[in-house]
């Protein structure tokens, strides 16, 4: 529906739109003034992306969301093997997490995650699923669709999938069958992958060169802050590092680059993780990224130097602060985590404070 992305080059000379249809200034130019509100680039899937706007959206309103697109399961799987269109879920998510908390906004989230139970073919289907690819089918256009849902939804920031074609997610995993310990396995699909008993090498994308969404290029190019994580490391986090335009515009890009750490290792494809084996892993496919600052919760840090040491190699900080919810569940608070971007922002940032 969308082509390929022009070169860096030439986006970086363009001067993007807002979503109203204003220019918004280009990298280089005039330093925004004292008080302006960042721009801040999320970058995931799934519910740790859902997690991640939540708490972006309290502290900016100018918020982008970009979402993997090789989602395989449940109602988006069977979207895509019908239909042939990008897995919806993962977008219906992230604009159901930048819904605002008024009744509309609530409303709205309830009714687009909302799932039919029924003994036919429409049972556990999304109801937001089923809105964004009609719209995609009326309008024969991703971003328009989605930006479309965003403002029916009066969504706090703008959502845009990664890529404009459906992607498989590929593993190599040793051990995924319990009786072969020691072999090598290669592993399709991303909910088979998130769910691997075996230990996951490597991953890769089908095709091995999807083009990257040209906003969410842009997005990334004329960010302040570029956020990723947290989720599932090797079935939401890495593929973003896998779609070569959009791994170059992160590395090109001038904004500071946050990695956000799971509050504990994922059952199947993390299993035994410690913090900084997350880094090592990100390392392994992406060596030349930088980063700029690295969030964990303070309680999920077992050995601070071991991080200490994993995030120096990225050139980047560590921040260690409370941001799980208090109930104990491996899931951050929304407000915590603002709590802890805002700091970041504020510490780490070239032109605060943002307010």
């Amino acid at each position: 529906m969308t082509g390929r992305t022009p070169r860096l080059g030439r986006l970086r000379r363009a001067v993007p739109e807002t979503r109203a249809g204003r220019p918004v200034e280009a990298r280089g130019g005039r330093p925004r003034r004292r008080g302006t509100q960042p721009k801040v680039v999320a970058l995931g899937g799934g519910m740790g992306l859902s997690a991640s706007l939540a708490a972006l959206r309290r502290i900016t309103g100018d918020l982008t969301a970009v979402v993997t697109v090789a989602d395989d399961g449940g109602s988006s799987g069977r979207l895509r093997d019908e239909l042939g269109v990008l897995p919806p879920g993962d977008l219906r998510k992230a604009l159901a997490a930048l819904c605002g908390d008024d009744d509309w906004g609530q409303t709205w989230a309830r009714v687009i995650q909302h799932r039919f139970q029924s003994q036919g073919e429409i049972n556990g289907h999304a109801v937001g699923n089923l809105l964004i690819v009609a719209l995609w089918e009326q309008l024969g256009d991703h971003v328009q669709a989605l930006d479309l849902v965003g403002k029916l939804l009066g969504a706090q920031g703008r959502v845009l999938p990664m890529s404009a074609v459906p992607l498989e997610l590929q593993a190599l995993v040793k051990g995924h069958d319990p009786a072969r310990p020691e072999d090598v396995d290669t592993v399709r699909g991303q909910a088979t992958v998130a769910l691997t008993p075996g230990e996951v090498q490597s991953v890769h994308l089908v095709p091995h060169d999807p083009p990257a969404v040209p906003e969410a290029v842009a997005a990334v190019l004329d960010a302040d802050w570029v956020v990723l994580g947290p989720g599932s490391w090797f079935s939401s986090v890495m593929p973003h590092l896998l779609v070569p335009q959009l791994l170059d515009a992160l590395m090109e890009t001038k904004a500071r680059r946050v990695l956000v750490l799971n509050l504990a290792p994922q059952p199947g494809e993390t299993e035994g993780f410690s913090p900084q084996r997350h880094l090592e892993v990100l390392g392994r496919h992406a060596p030349k990224l930088a980063l700029d600052v690295v969030l964990a919760d303070e309680a999920a840090v077992p050995d601070r130097d071991s991080l200490a040491d994993a995030a120096q190699r990225f050139g980047a900080a560590i921040e260690l602060a409370p941001v799980a919810r208090p109930d104990g569940t491996p899931r951050h608070d929304p407000e915590l985590l603002a709590a802890a971007y805002d700091r970041i922002f504020r510490m780490h940032g070239r032109i605060g404070p943002w307010r």
